[in-house]
């Protein structure tokens, strides 16, 4: 069973993308009381809660045709997530200025954006399937986690706009792959 602290380490690398779009909402200028924040870190932390309970209800479809290699399906996935937000963070070398286009606008855009941040959840609920995780504590705790940060991504993009976003994701990054690899060595080792 994944513990709560590995929940809220893969809630906190979860919820970089959302860190990057929020600091970049936050940069804008528009949302300067605590309460549109909270609206953001909100919107991003529903998305971020539902898209692993997705995730999730596919790998059980999948979980008897790959129960013998699940601990590598997990590995890679997290794996595979981590290394595009390292990727992503060193291909843009101000990822927080890219975000901030599309993170302004309407509540229509603020969807768009937080579901466009959450995709990679998807890939990681599939690998929470194969670790016999309780999915509604898994998907309160990203979520949670999620809305803190996105909200405290808003108030920080106040006044460190775009140099905070790239660091963020390269910390998710490895984090996630820290996380897979934690995996694999305990099924290889058991």
């Amino acid at each position: 069973m994944t513990g709560i602290i590995t929940l809220g380490g893969l809630g906190l690398s979860l919820s970089v993308d959302a860190f990057a779009a929020a600091v970049g909402k936050g940069a804008d200028g528009q949302s300067n009381r605590f309460r549109d924040a909270l609206r953001v870190g909100v919107v991003f932390g529903a998305f971020e809660a539902v898209t692993p309970a997705i995730g999730w209800a596919v790998g059980l479809a999948l979980a008897s045709w790959i129960a013998k290699v699940d601990h590598w399906v997990a590995f890679g996935l997290l794996g595979g997530v981590g290394l595009n937000m390292l990727w992503q963070a060193f291909k843009h070398s101000d990822a927080t200025a890219d975000e901030a286009p599309a993170a302004k606008g309407g509540i229509g855009r603020l969807v768009l954006t937080a579901l466009a941040t959450s995709i990679d959840a998807t890939a990681v609920g599939v690998s929470l399937a194969f670790l016999h995780v309780n999915i509604l504590l898994a998907c309160l705790i990203i979520g949670g986690v999620t809305t803190v940060v996105a909200t405290a991504g808003v108030l920080i993009g106040k006044h460190a706009g775009p140099y905070l976003g790239r660091y963020a994701e390269m910390l998710g990054g490895v984090a996630l792959i820290a996380i897979g690899s934690m995996i694999l060595y305990q099924h290889l080792t058991a």
